[in-house]
């Protein structure tokens, strides 16, 4: 996850979610690619008391507001996003997002 933040957005540091928009932004319905760190998001999720899996559903979520074109570059833009991800967690039946042998929190 590093190597491909450092190569398709020139920063060098840990990443947990990082989402690629394969299509034109003008298009309607959106192609892209969500990449997840697991041992990032399992980091996540014991630092904030989280289950794992719904720690794996908020970075899901938070790859596809980045499709969609929402950044988290400024902390309004982050904060936007943070509610929107709640909002949407809320309305998200997260627990069995996972298969068993993945659940391990």
């Amino acid at each position: 996850m590093t190597q491909l933040k450092k190569k398709y957005f020139g920063k060098n540091h840990l990443t947990d979610v990082i989402a690629f928009r394969l299509n034109d932004k003008s298009e309607q319905q959106v192609d892209g690619e969500i990449y997840i760190s697991f041992p990032r998001a399992k980091e996540n999720a014991l630092k904030f008391d989280e289950p794992f899996e719904k720690e794996i559903t908020r970075l899901m979520i938070h790859g596809s507001l980045h499709l969609i074109g929402y950044t988290d570059d400024t902390s309004n833009t982050m904060n936007e996003m943070t509610h929107l991800e709640d909002q949407y967690l809320e309305d998200t039946i997260w627990k069995d997002i996972l298969p068993a042998e993945k659940n391990d929190k």
